[in-house]
């Protein structure tokens, strides 16, 4: 007499959140291989999980063929390694929040495992977030601007802080983060940024520990637009500033430059970014008192800053030296007509590369960032290792 085969589904409940699904019937075939098993950490039901170490699920005996993890109902994003054995987020945990699994390894010939539970993370007492950016949000700028974000607290943990920041680009290039103050990382590529495309720069700092005690509050993002390529060249000895836009000449410029009889009367050389304008800007020696042999205090038009040590490029009626001789104050200056049309077609981050001087832009005066060789640039970097493409490598 010929018997019918009977089949079963399995479900197999451990410790309230482990769910084994799977197949079983009569007949030849031997019993199931065993089902994978799903390690999460931290582990389900804890109540005060790290944040600084992110979220970690692993399969032994299988592979991961499915991982959802929400916080406030938000996918959380993670990969998946090459042996598709380990799922990790891609960030940290957010204090003070709650997070659900579902996670499902498989294996052949086993029974599929879904493990599925929530974790809660630790609050944290201390907390430090970005308190300034430039660019602004939304700022268009020009091809040389770096991306400067200061912090509201001291970092100590700077290689964990500067894995949390994400620079994503329409056209990707090589570039690297330095720190210049405990509160303060730059970025520069390491070219000149393609022009007319958008740039977002993300935070991932909530859960970051930066520091005993102190923990990141929150992720913040912002986003730029860089625009047409702009580049300016002085040459201070022929006394002419010449203006590319898009590699054609915008604009040639009669000037007269510092007129070097001393040290802060000497235009420095090398390659300076515009950083704002102002239109007047007050002008006043420096080190000079009312009444002292070289004192002034003026306002000036159409100033468009590019150091920290007083420097502009702005309108000065003094046509009888521009393009013959040098007799500012350590400014470029040019006729007023072509200062205005400089002021206006300026945005912040375009090059001004000035030659011709004794004195050199000190990198770390005003945005002179792109006096450091590249290599350099990178010395002052809490990561060692790059991508291909110039992303950080993740160290977890």
């Amino acid at each position: 007499m010929r018997h019918a085969a009977t089949f079963c589904v399995a479900f197999l409940l451990v410790c309230g959140c482990l769910l084994l699904v799977g197949a079983c019937g009569s007949g030849a075939a031997g019993p199931p291989a065993a089902p994978p098993v799903v390690q999460v950490w931290p582990p389900f039901d804890s109540k005060r999980a790290r944040t600084d170490r992110g979220l970690v699920i692993r399969a032994q005996g299988g592979t991961l063929t499915q991982v959802l993890v929400y916080e406030s109902g938000e996918p959380v994003p993670g990969r998946l390694d090459d042996s598709r054995t380990t799922w990790r987020t891609d960030w940290t945990l957010r204090p003070g929040a709650e997070y659900t699994v579902t996670a499902t390894a498989t294996r052949e010939g086993a029974p599929a495992t879904v493990a599925m539970g929530r974790v809660r993370t630790r609050t944290a007492a201390r907390t430090f977030q970005v308190a300034g950016t430039a660019p602004l949000p939304g700022e268009t700028v020009g091809v040389g601007m770096p991306i400067v974000i200061d912090f509201d607290a001291p970092i100590e943990d700077k290689a964990a802080v500067e894995r949390a920041l994400e620079v994503r680009a329409q056209a990707p290039m090589e570039g690297a983060w330095r720190w210049t103050t405990d509160t303060q990382v730059v970025y520069r590529t390491r070219r000149l940024w393609p022009s007319r495309q958008q740039v977002t720069v993300t935070a991932h700092l909530a859960g970051v520990r930066a520091a005993d005690g102190l923990y990141g509050a929150t992720d913040s993002t912002f986003a730029f637009t860089v625009g047409r390529r702009q580049t300016s060249t002085i040459d201070t000895r022929t006394h002419q500033m010449v203006v590319l836009r898009d590699g054609t000449v915008a604009q040639r410029m009669a000037i007269s430059a510092g007129m070097a009889t001393t040290t802060e009367y000497t235009t420095t050389s090398g390659i300076h970014l515009t950083m704002d304008k102002g239109n007047p800007v007050r002008m006043v020696s420096p080190g000079r008192q009312k009444g002292d042999p070289g004192f002034y205090d003026l306002m000036i038009d159409h100033a468009v800053r590019i150091s920290n040590s007083g420097e502009y490029v702005h309108a000065k009626d003094n046509v009888w030296a521009q393009g013959r001789s040098n007799v500012s104050h350590g400014c470029v200056n040019a006729r007023p007509d072509q200062a205005a049309w400089f002021y206006a077609s300026s945005l912040r981050g375009d090059p001004v590369t000035i030659t011709g001087t004794d004195r050199e832009l000190e990198w770390d005066n005003g945005w002179g960032f792109w006096q450091l060789p590249w290599e350099k640039w990178r010395q002052g970097s809490a990561l060692r290792e790059i991508d291909a493409t110039g992303g950080r490598v993740p160290q977890r």
